[in-house]
């Protein structure tokens, strides 16, 4: 144990490390500090208290995800982008729970506003949607449909749920060729009522 050098970077580091290993419900100011060999107390030198340092865990993630997400979705476009964003997003929240955990916290929008990672994530995630010419409004609402298929079929993975036999990776290949299909054909807003006309 270390008890020299702690700075916000390194609590948040250990922290999600320590999500990664217990969970991150579990992760407690008391546990960190039994981690580095130091009293609670010392932490808070360099932390508010236990919310903020969530948030930090959620802004670290946050940018190891986009930048495995970014560096899987380079140079594609179309069907392969969104194979390529869906699978790099897959396979961090399986191979990192903690850290996923903690990226789907709610964060201050203030925060958000002042953070590259999660910018960065709303450009690489709306580029990619941009592609299938969607505009807002119908930009966010692909997003939340691409946010709660992802999360909920890894939530689903992860606690064991899906019992039929089919492979589950079967599975989310066609969950991503359903999701392409219907970025194809966006009921763009305003189109539904134009068709009651």
């Amino acid at each position: 144990m270390v008890r020299a050098g702690l700075t916000a970077e390194r609590l948040t580091a250990a922290a999600a490390d320590l999500a990664d290993e217990v969970g991150f419900e579990n992760v407690t100011l008391s546990a960190l500090a039994r981690h580095f060999g130091v009293k609670d107390a010392s932490l808070y030198s360099h932390i508010r208290n236990l919310q903020d340092l969530r948030t930090r865990m959620a802004f670290l993630a946050g940018g190891e995800m986009i930048d495995r997400i970014a560096a899987a979705v380079a140079g594609r476009a179309g069907k392969d982008a969104l194979a390529a964003f869906a699978g790099a997003y897959r396979e961090f929240a399986l191979e990192r729970p903690g850290r996923y955990a903690a990226t789907q916290i709610r964060v201050d929008q203030s925060l958000v506003a002042a953070s590259p990672a999660l910018r960065r994530t709303a450009e690489i995630t709306y580029g990619m949607l941009r592609a299938y010419g969607l505009e807002e409004p119908d930009l966010t609402d692909a997003v939340r449909l691409l946010r709660s298929t992802f999360h909920g079929y890894c939530a689903l993975e992860a606690s064991g749920g899906f019992g039929a036999p089919r492979d589950v990776r079967r599975s989310w290949d066609k969950a991503v060729d359903a999701l392409h299909i219907t970025l194809r054909n966006w009921p763009r807003e305003g189109q539904q009522d134009h068709e009651l006309d």
